[in-house]
């Protein structure tokens, strides 16, 4: 699969992503852009504008606070704002000594590398490392702009901050910590720990050593969020589990449907991440209502936003995939022809809202769940129910037109 128009790192192999949210408040623009629709704001000028008035800033335990900027500054100065940095770092200012002995490589895309590390808290976190504004070709790609990494920014935010909202609220999105950018060549100690990937299982990429002290990087910092679906078929323990599974992604696509008119658009199996967990409920809001699903012993991530849609104050973030004729060409499974359906549904117009893309990947999930291999391969009774009431699931889940109407009015989750 390529690149489309506005790029995208695609689901990461190996273990998933990484501790504690870098989280931001829903920003009311309403009065500020009253000039402006939402039909005359592309992704680019839509991510331009926001970043342009938005400057982010911690606060313990809460979502970011944000000021007003003067519009008429570059997509570098937007980016840096997000990271509040006023220019770039260095990879030593970003990642210390102590933390860069730490990193291991555990999985990759095509638009960069994903490594695991410790943070000052010692806790397990996930740094995704994305070259951009460079000449050089990556995995044979031209690198993301500024402009272009924006909308992964935007996205990341709104949903990491979903898990701190009183309306509709959910820990089903990965969470963001931090943000940097960086100048200077791949450090040494990163690139001994690709080569180890590279020995055990295989990169598909390019080494990354070609980069000189100019090349600038961004690295999204995100909590820990287990191995994706893919790489853990057959370690998951039975149907009992999948369902769960199958809950939590319903669940939390419900409730930013509800929040943000959310599309995820590529939600494949790579772009779920699964860790095992003690306790035994986990709470959402949908709509001021507090549910609660039964975990199983598994929590679900939900990753990468690259071709994903939201909107905020009426305004649109989307990615126009429109020309990317390659995308819709992919032939081997059942994901490819999702893009195909999508496409159809929404007659190749990206900008507009269709929740029921969201339906279409529940039910190609359905289906990777039924194909899965499962630790019990006893077949109980219990198995057998579930097994055919996933079916069940799989072949009513495409008449809901969002995967809200499906949570709310399933059989498989009642």
């Amino acid at each position: 699969m390529q690149e489309s128009t506005c790029g995208w790192l695609q689901g990461t192999s190996g273990i998933g992503l990484a501790v504690t949210p870098l989280r931001m408040e829903q920003m009311n623009l309403s009065s500020i852009l009253t000039n402006f629709t939402p039909d005359t704001l592309t992704t680019h000028s839509w991510g331009r504008l926001k970043a342009a008035l938005s400057l982010h800033k911690k606060t313990t335990g809460m979502c970011l606070q944000q000021a007003s900027y003067d519009e008429d500054i570059s997509d570098a100065e937007k980016v840096y704002q997000e990271c509040q940095q006023s220019g770039p770092l260095s990879f030593s200012d970003c990642i210390p000594p102590a933390r860069m002995k730490h990193c291991s490589k555990i999985g990759e895309g095509t638009f960069g590398e994903v490594f695991s590390t410790i943070n000052a808290s010692n806790e397990t976190v996930a740094l995704k490392i994305i070259p951009v504004e460079g000449s050089q070709q990556v995995n044979g790609e031209q690198q993301k702009t500024f402009g272009e990494i924006l909308h992964e920014i935007i996205i990341s935010k709104e949903l990491s901050c979903l898990n701190m909202k009183e309306i509709n609220k959910t820990d089903g999105f990965i969470g963001l910590n931090n943000l940097h950018c960086v100048r200077g060549h791949y450090p040494e100690a990163l690139l001994k720990a690709w080569d180890k990937f590279d020995r055990q299982k295989g990169s598909e990429n390019d080494r990354p050593d070609f980069f000189d002290d100019e090349q600038l990087f961004l690295i999204l910092e995100f909590e820990f969020g287990g191995s994706d679906l893919e790489n853990i078929n057959g370690k998951l323990s039975s149907l009992v589990q999948a369902k769960s599974v199958l809950h939590q992604v319903t669940a939390a696509l419900a409730v930013a449907e509800q929040a943000l008119c959310f599309e995820h658009r590529d939600l494949h199996w790579g772009n779920i991440l699964v860790k095992n967990i003690k306790h035994k409920h986990n709470e959402f809001i949908l709509n001021g209502t507090v549910h609660s699903i039964e975990t199983r012993g598994v929590h679900v991530n939900i990753i990468d936003y690259s071709l994903s849609r939201l909107e905020i104050d009426g305004l649109t973030v989307s990615c126009d995939i429109s020309n990317d004729e390659e995308l819709f060409m992919g032939q081997g499974d059942y994901q490819f022809e999702i893009y195909r359906l999508m496409k159809k549904e929404n007659n190749n117009c990206w900008s507009t809202y269709n929740p029921h893309s969201n339906v279409l990947w529940l039910h190609y999930l359905a289906e990777k769940l039924l194909s899965m291999n499962y630790k019990n391969k006893a077949q109980t009774n219990q198995q057998r129910t579930l097994k055919s009431a996933l079916k069940s699931f799989q072949a009513e889940i495409l008449s809901y037109p969002s995967a809200t109407e499906a949570l709310r009015n399933g059989r498989f989750f009642q």
